[in-house]
């Protein structure tokens, strides 16, 4: 029997169907990691998706803290995984507006919103089309900065030029600053962070925003150049080679096939230095059989090309969703 896979960097989540005020409706209870868990006591925040409004075609779908104030509001064109289309608004738990974020079949695109805790602008950035990008010859960003103010609420940046401060989702330590001209990095950059197992500083020099070169100092004291900042673990061959691999590896239960179970498995691991898949763990159990064959194929396969950051090889959670359709 053929098998179909979908490998992805979506977020796939279960859900529990469930009727209010005669308005169908699928609630979640999630951890912040993405994980589904079976009641509200042990989850970070609650998911609710209600069926369209007359007229419409787009669910609609609410996020809430524990507390039952709002943490998100948007649209989506699916039930689950969400795939959000047009604004999505999200919030701070105090209700200040923290981002809203245009979306086109599920992926960002347009006019983006940031604000400070306080609820006052933060930044405004344009997310290109792929289309749109390289019509630009924009060649390592598709993202615009177009206005920014620092954390005391003074416009460094206005229609795409200026200074552009990186801040933490705290706004309490800056990562990365420096010149934008035409929405894009331009010029000398510096920034880096410290944390208490990890420290890195750097300087970067953008043309165009493409990066030219960039040298790191870590917390030893050893220093890496690069030209890339961030460099994302794949498997040997990119992502069509890793379907292929799932394809040719994974056989679908028996008694999944005969009892016609279908479902998404989500699996989060960890890509460590070396390449190697660790610390596995299984974010959605659509079926246990369906899992258990998901897992045995991914902790056979081989090494993976690590990820690697400011020139230097780091560990990088990732994210697969396994479909088993028949």
């Amino acid at each position: 029997m053929k098998l179909k896979f979908l490998i992805t960097a979506i977020c796939c989540l279960f859900f529990i169907t469930q009727s209010f005020a005669q308005k169908k409706q699928n609630v979640y209870f999630l951890k912040n990691s993405g994980m589904i868990v079976s009641n509200i006591d042990s989850a970070d925040f609650i998911r609710v998706v209600s069926e369209p409004d007359s007229g419409s075609t787009l669910y609609n779908v609410a996020e809430y803290y524990k507390n039952n104030k709002i943490k998100l509001s948007g649209k989506s064109s699916r039930v689950d995984p969400p795939w959000f289309e047009g604004a999505c608004v999200s919030y701070y738990p105090s209700g200040k507006k923290k981002d809203l974020v245009n979306y086109k079949g599920g992926i960002r695109e347009g006019d983006n919103y940031e604000f400070f805790k306080n609820g006052k602008l933060y930044v405004h950035k344009k997310v290109l089309s792929i289309e749109k990008a390289n019509q630009g010859n924009v060649m390592t960003g598709d993202v615009l900065i177009l206005d920014c103010a620092d954390s005391t609420g003074k416009v460094i940046a206005t229609d795409g030029n200026g200074y552009y401060i990186g801040y933490d989702d705290d706004f309490k330590h800056i990562y990365e600053e420096g010149e934008i001209k035409s929405g894009l990095k331009n010029g000398k950059w510096k920034g880096g962070y410290d944390h208490k197992t990890d420290k890195i500083t750097f300087d970067e020099e953008y043309d165009n925003g493409n990066l030219i070169s960039g040298k790191a100092v870590d917390g030893n004291n050893v220093t890496y150049n690069y030209n890339k900042r961030d460099v994302q673990p794949q498997f040997p061959g990119g992502l069509s080679a890793f379907g292929t691999y799932l394809g040719n590896n994974i056989k679908y239960p028996y008694g999944a096939t005969t009892n016609r179970i279908q479902g998404i498995v989500l699996i989060k691991f960890v890509v460590q230095k070396d390449g190697s898949l660790t610390d596995f763990e299984v974010l959605r159990d659509p079926d246990i059989r369906l899992t258990a064959e998901a897992l045995r194929v991914l902790k056979k396969s081989p090494n993976w090309l690590p990820g690697v950051q400011y020139g230097r090889p780091v560990r990088v959670s990732y994210t697969v969703p396994v479909n088993f359709k028949l």
